[in-house]
């Protein structure tokens, strides 16, 4: 892969060049010492992947990845010293459109090849999500069967990838304090980060922000978010879990995996809500969601950060509404309302939104 570097420490740059090296597939095709320099070189020569770092002197790597998310995008992986103390800033940017983020690998380490790993892996698998362009089928899933005495509560389901924490923040931002549907949120991030984008919705969110515990069910007024990188499933009577199949999944946590198992589970009223992300995870889960009777919604192109999950649910006819960002809670709120009682959505369609402004796909 062509890949740039943005990094004005000669340190810093030294190790990714050496990580680099022992991928003799990759190529370094330039560096930006700052990210004015990024936005230039990117006009120019647009990589594979970008690999950025945050702090820097004219433009920071915030701003950076946003303005070349807005003109030349391209996969974007944030590599800087201590993500951990830098963590309001790697959410941030992600928000714009980074794809994920890792500390820069040690150039005095004394196996530069094991403590390159994690930085290596990570390119591989934006690589693999950039050019993830199979024909997408849909595939018929298993209704639900009635339980007795299964769970009834309303759920919003909420997949999101590259640009989500920025998205994510707007969304649970307009969600009224006292509404009672359940949500659960699938964000394409490393474990590493998950409690930490948790904590940082939270302060965007009206709804407490949380990580979803194994064996708990979703509760009414409250945001639960995948913590880990297996995937978050729903199993009999609601209640959640994360397992580690299907292991070939590309995505991980994987929006698929947790729409199907709302398909399949879930025994009252669903909402499917698929915003930014690079690749097409979610599009099939949200498209069974719609065929199941739940109301289904994706962002649109003009306000995604990277218009390629949205992109494909609409291919498929998934999204019963396709609306900017802004739009996406109320229209969230005004479904839920017009069943009748606060909370509840009909299925099958027979109370869905009238026109009132809200787009119908």
């Amino acid at each position: 892969m062509n890949i740039g570097i943005v990094n004005d420490l000669p340190l810093a740059v030294a190790a990714l060049r050496r990580a680099l090296a022992l991928r003799p597939e990759h190529q370094i095709v330039w560096v930006a010492n700052d990210g004015r320099e990024a936005v230039e070189y990117c006009s120019v020569h647009r990589p594979d992947v970008i690999l950025m770092d945050l702090v820097m002197p004219r433009l920071d790597g915030v701003e950076a990845t946003r303005r070349i998310m807005a003109r030349t995008p391209c996969a974007i992986l944030i590599v800087t010293v201590d993500i951990q103390a830098n963590a309001d800033r790697v959410f941030e940017a992600m928000g714009a459109g980074a794809l994920d983020a890792i500390d820069t690998p040690i150039l005095a380490a004394g196996d530069l090849r094991k403590s390159s790993l994690p930085l290596l892996d990570k390119i591989d698998r934006i690589g693999r999500i950039a050019s993830d362009s199979v024909p997408i089928r849909a595939r018929e899933v298993a209704p639900a069967q009635p339980l007795n005495g299964g769970h009834t509560n309303q759920l919003v389901a909420i997949g999101v990838s590259a640009g989500g924490p920025a998205a994510l923040a707007i969304v649970l931002g307009a969600l009224p304090k006292d509404m009672r549907a359940a949500v659960v949120i699938v964000q394409h991030v490393d474990q590493t980060f998950a409690a930490g984008l948790a904590t940082w919705l939270d302060q965007h969110s009206a709804l407490p922000v949380r990580l979803a515990l194994e064996g708990e069910r979703p509760q009414a007024g409250v945001v639960l978010l995948a913590g880990t990188n297996d995937h978050l499933r729903m199993g009999v009577n609601g209640v959640l879990g994360y397992v580690p199949e299907p292991v070939e999944a590309l995505y991980r946590p994987s929006v698929d995996v947790f729409f199907n198992s709302v398909v399949r589970y879930w025994r009252g009223q669903a909402i499917g809500v698929l915003l930014t992300g690079m690749g097409r995870d979610g599009a099939l889960g949200l498209k069974a969601m719609r065929a199941e009777g739940h109301y289904t919604i994706a962002q649109d192109a003009a306000t995604s950060a990277v218009y390629g999950m949205p992109k494909a649910a609409a291919a498929l006819d998934a999204a019963m509404a396709i609306l900017p960002l802004p739009e996406i809670a109320g229209a969230v709120v005004n479904a839920l309302q017009r069943s009748g009682v606060k909370g509840t959505l009909a299925r099958g369609g027979d109370h869905e939104p009238e026109e009132d402004g809200t787009r119908q796909q």
